[in-house]
């Protein structure tokens, strides 16, 4: 990678400064993710374990970060070291003097030398932070360190007791968004606002699913992004009503509903929209009647968003908008609070209408502290994303609803004031739709 400018060098150090506070006189230990295979010895695109790199801005495997608050040498990264002939093959390595130079270590090993450096450092600490469950192979060797410092505890007095979490800590700092992620948010998002415009433009009856996943994800990569933040959903006809359909590889229909569930990621940030338009046509009246429930359940939602309010919150309001239209076209005809009480909505609307974005699509960050719905606060994104599907073999729908799916997705930020869409540009209004399915 291209060594990160001055600025951003800067923001790592901050984060790295307010994570060793938050540790104390600990120690962690943060692995790379590991590299994954395709199949057979092709492996697929590497991409860094978020922590690590929220941390460091450090994207090569093979590559441990330990802190050590307190001392000379807190911040010190093993990693691969320069090899000519490797980087032939795969790319040049930041090495030793990348980590020193670019990357801010106060000191650099190469990885081979991780057991012998770290082993010193773990029998002095008490407390060490690691995350299981990310990196397998390094993680046998810190547990076997920590366990061989621990033994020498009651002869020495010093060595490590306790095995703690650093991802309670890194996640709480990621639920938060400064500028800088915003900023790279808003790419991301640009560049999926063309690519849902493009998609909307050029959708047409004969066409197959995968045409159109096509130039969604070249859109994304034309445009500078990673690509995709998640496999592209391209769900045209019944198949919008499978939540997370994948296949994209059915024939599509004029005046059929296709729902886009499609973001891209920028600088290691995601984007995650969705919208729902009718192929090379107009809204029919049914699909529009559905169209503006699922509408009007999200801008409700959408409204509902403020510091103060619950996480809770904007679903319970999207769902009863959702549950009174329900009952106005005869989905359901339960009394409201019966409908409510019962969950009998989940007929068909079944999932959550946030979760939180940032890193990952589906945000890290607790949803409930000492058991009840977080409060937003200012710096937070999550989704709105409410929606209705009507499977085509639901025989709790009338016939002509079924084979129908709708979600409208957007990205929201919580401001001190409230709230700003951070995807509006996207087209989502009947008008807006139109303009491009049938220009």
């Amino acid at each position: 990678m291209n060594p990160n400018s001055a600025i951003h060098r800067e923001v790592f150090a901050d984060r790295r400064r307010k994570f060793m506070a938050a540790i104390g006189e600990a120690v962690a230990i943060l692995p790379s993710a590991p590299v994954a295979l395709r199949s057979g010895d092709v492996e697929f695109i590497y991409r860094q374990d978020n922590d690590l790199y929220y941390l460091t801005g450090f994207d090569e495997p093979e590559a441990i970060v330990l802190f050590a608050p307190g001392q000379a040498d807190d911040f010190i990264m093993f990693v691969r070291p320069r090899d000519k002939e490797r980087e032939t093959w795969t790319g040049r390595r930041a090495g030793i003097e990348g980590a020193l130079a670019d990357y801010g270590a106060r000191k650099a090993y190469t990885i081979d030398e991780f057991d012998r450096i770290a082993s010193r450092i773990i029998d002095l600490a008490e407390r060490i932070y690691f995350p299981l469950g990310v990196n397998p192979k390094i993680e046998a060797r810190v547990l076997e360190m920590v366990k061989a410092g621990g033994a020498m505890r009651p002869r020495t007095g010093r060595g490590p007791n306790a095995l703690l979490d650093p991802r309670e800590i890194i996640h709480e700092m990621r639920l938060f968004k400064r500028p800088e992620e915003v900023a790279a948010m808003r790419q991301a998002i640009a560049i999926s606002r063309s690519a849902h415009e493009a998609a909307m433009r050029q959708a047409r009856g004969g066409m197959m699913e995968w045409e159109i996943e096509a130039l969604v994800n070249y859109t994304f990569r034309k445009q500078g992004s990673a690509g995709p933040s998640y496999p592209s959903i391209i769900a045209s006809g019944p198949n919008a009503a499978t939540l997370h359909y994948i296949n994209n590889d059915r024939e599509m229909r004029t005046g059929e509903l296709m729902l886009i569930d499609a973001g891209c990621e920028y600088g290691f940030y995601a984007s995650d929209v969705t919208r729902t338009f009718p192929i090379g046509a107009r809204f029919s009246p049914l699909q529009r009647d559905l169209y503006e429930i699922v509408l009007a359940a999200q801008l409700k939602a959408i409204d509902t968003i403020r510091p103060g309010v619950t996480f809770d919150e904007p679903h319970d309001a999207a769902v009863r908008v959702l549950v009174d239209g329900m009952r106005h076209l005869g989905l359901l005809k339960e009394p409201v609070e019966e409908i409510l009480q019962k969950g009998l909505f989940h007929r068909f609307y079944m999932h959550r209408t946030s979760h939180w974005l940032g890193m990952d699509v589906h945000d890290v960050g607790l949803y409930r502290l000492n058991g009840q719905s977080r409060t937003l606060e200012p710096g937070m994104v999550l989704t709105a994303e409410p929606g209705i599907y009507i499977a085509p073999d639901n025989e709790a729908a009338p016939e002509e609803f079924r084979g129908i799916g709708i979600r409208i997705e957007d990205d929201v930020m919580v401001t001190a004031e409230g709230h700003e869409v951070l995807t509006a540009s996207v087209p989502k209004s009947v008008a807006e739709i139109e303009a491009l399915t049938i220009g």
